[in-house]
């Protein structure tokens, strides 16, 4: 005998005016996050999402999305240059999908380690040889080491507190306006070389004989080619220890001095800080023209508000360079990971750079030929921009 099966009936009850409500509810919610998270990204950029998807269209150069694109319209690869690498599809994928950079070696590992964050910077522009394993580093805080300052080698220093003399004038001069403030957050960031019998690159530390004189020697450098510099010796490192704060606060500390400074001089216009890499001199020094010379790496402030601006003047300091005097530039660098400052003070003008001067290894000597390289092509672009800018004004008088 056969059992009859029960069947089992549902009744789903759903309010209209309820669902209606929910949908438009949520609807009004997704824009408001939209809206809230647009405006929050506007006002502060270290707010921007760090999703995979967003640094991976922030990366990708211009080329690149003319091949994706010229995979649907040949017309578009056509103006691409032949002598470009030709664009892989699969390292995007992986990257998009695992957060992974095959170019990248932090990407596998370091970004999960307690305190690896301090490395996460971003290769902009790459100079000659660089590459995520020697990127620039701050050297560490310095501790107690003033308390018992080295002896500054004075066979080393010797000669540059000398003004450098051309036998001829500039062309062209900015006569009284200074338009240049350099100036040196770590103030008391050194050389070895500089220091007599220091050999531990962590003590690489002094008052007086640090990379101030390499502010003297761009400062000096770029006074020969008539651009009028304002150089700023504020000790900010002993300003820090008066006040009790700790080595992290120094840009808060030379903050103000760029704001006097900027509120008494309307003329200035290029702000640059100077510091010295805790690389070491493999990584620091290249040969030109049978020369050695200390290389430099232009640093950007992820976090500032000004970032396009500024990486768009570091990068063409790096491409006149690069040209001039090929491998001298490390690249541009791009640094704001958590608990670093990531602004350094580029968010009070659209002309603000960091530089890094040579690693601990480096000498005098060397230091002042990359001094003179970058006041020669930070000059050529210096003047260039005064001679459009002139022009703009004439046709602006004769408009009027």
């Amino acid at each position: 005998m056969r059992k009859k099966g029960r069947n089992f009936e549902f009744m789903l009850t759903v309010n209209g005016r309820t669902a209606a409500k929910t949908v438009f509810l949520f609807i009004v919610g997704l824009l408001l996050t939209f809206i809230l998270s647009g405006v929050l990204t506007s006002l502060r950029p270290e707010l921007r999402p760090s999703s995979p998807f967003y640094r991976v269209a922030n990366e990708l150069a211009g080329e690149t999305y003319g091949l994706i694109l010229g995979m649907e319209n040949h017309y578009f690869v056509s103006e691409i240059p032949n002598s470009r690498e030709s664009f892989q599809l699969s390292p995007l994928i992986l990257k998009l999908a695992t957060s992974i950079n095959l170019k990248d070696p932090r990407s596998f590992l370091g970004r999960e380690l307690p305190g690896f964050s301090q490395f996460d910077s971003d290769i902009l522009v790459a100079g000659k040889g660089t590459n995520y394993t020697n990127m620039p580093s701050e050297s560490s805080p310095p501790a107690e080491v003033l308390k018992e300052e080295r002896e500054a080698n004075l066979a080393e220093l010797e000669g540059e507190d000398k003004q450098k003399k051309d036998e001829n004038a500039p062309k062209q001069s900015t006569g009284d306006r200074k338009v240049v403030f350099i100036y040196n957050t770590h103030n008391t960031e050194s050389y070895l070389p500089f220091l007599k019998g220091e050999t531990d690159p962590n003590l690489a530390l002094h008052s007086k004989a640090n990379i101030t004189l390499v502010s003297d020697m761009l400062g000096q450098a770029l006074e020969s080619q008539g651009v009028g510099v304002s150089i700023n010796k504020t000790d900010f490192q002993a300003n820090l220890k008066k006040k009790g704060w700790n080595y992290a606060r120094s840009y808060d500390e030379s903050r103000p001095a760029i704001k006097e400074a900027m509120a008494k001089n309307k003329n200035l216009q290029y702000f640059i800080d100077i510091h010295r890499d805790s690389q070491r001199k493999k990584a620091t020094t290249t040969k030109i023209g049978g020369k050695n010379y200390a290389r430099i790496a232009f640093v950007i402030g992820k976090k500032s508000s000004n970032f396009e601006a500024n990486f768009k003047l570091a990068k063409e300091l790096h491409e006149r360079l690069e040209k001039k005097y090929p491998g001298l530039s490390r690249g541009v660098i791009s640094k704001g990971a958590a608990g670093d400052n990531g602004v350094y003070n580029q968010d009070l003008n659209e002309r603000s750079i960091l530089i890094e001067f040579g690693g601990v290894d480096n000498n005098r000597k060397e230091l002042e030929r990359a001094a003179d390289a970058t006041a020669d092509v930070f000059s050529e672009m210096f003047w260039e921009a005064e001679k459009v800018d002139a022009g703009s004004d004439e046709k602006n008088k004769k408009k009027q």
